[in-house]
């Protein structure tokens, strides 16, 4: 089965909400989960538009990448969060964080080889949350990443919250700088693939027609 997917995941990354599509018959996702493996699950599957695209029409995509900040790491979230053994300064991701809101070019924050010929995101969402004591997660919406870029992100920013990079080093890097004076990629494990949104013309639209609410 030939499958197009909204947002492709590095080895390691989790995906909660991945968008998959193919053009053919309805598929019986219960079947098809019978046959996948443990690790993998189909929520649900439903007709779309003729043409749909699960990449091509996506809006945005939304990630989410964990850091657990304490000195003892955690063998709950040991495949889950990145640990780091030492107190993060949170305002300074926070400032960090605001200042990826907007249009950049984020050159400096992916692969140096890699298939990319347009570096630039709209980012329109980027902000860090501590949905338990010393659990950092930052989330962050774009139209669409490069390869690698939000964990060399997380990695540049925990630079900033070690106080091992200056705030106005981080912000310069938003304007194309070179890979090589960025931060480290973060470990793949702390980051899920969240959300894939669309929207007109593609697939909220037509599903609202063929999909009325009761009432």
């Amino acid at each position: 089965m030939a499958l197009t997917v909204a947002g492709r995941t590095d080895a390691g990354v989790h995906a909660r909400g991945q968008v998959a599509s193919h053009p053919g018959e309805p598929i019986d996702s219960g079947r098809l989960n019978s046959l996948l493996p443990d690790d993998v699950r189909v929520l649900r599957s439903e007709p779309a538009p003729e043409g749909f695209d699960a990449r091509r029409d996506a809006r945005s995509r939304l990630y989410r990448y964990r850091v657990l900040a304490r000195p003892a790491a955690s063998p709950l979230e040991a495949a889950r969060a990145l640990h780091v053994p030492y107190r993060v300064d949170r305002p300074a991701l926070d400032r960090c964080a605001a200042s990826l809101v907007d249009t950049h070019d984020f050159k400096a924050f992916t692969r140096t080889q890699t298939y990319h010929r347009r570096f630039e995101r709209v980012v329109s969402r980027a902000e860090w949350l501590s949905p338990a004591p010393e659990l950092l997660e930052l989330w962050i919406e774009a139209d669409s990443f490069l390869r690698g870029m939000v964990r060399t992100l997380v990695g540049t920013m925990l630079e900033v919250g070690t106080g091992r990079r200056g705030e106005d080093s981080f912000r310069r890097l938003l304007a194309g700088r070179p890979r090589s004076e960025a931060g480290p990629t973060a470990p793949a494990h702390g980051l899920f693939l969240e959300a894939v949104r669309y929207g007109p013309p593609a697939i909220e639209e037509e599903r609202a027609q063929l999909y009325p609410r009761p009432g």
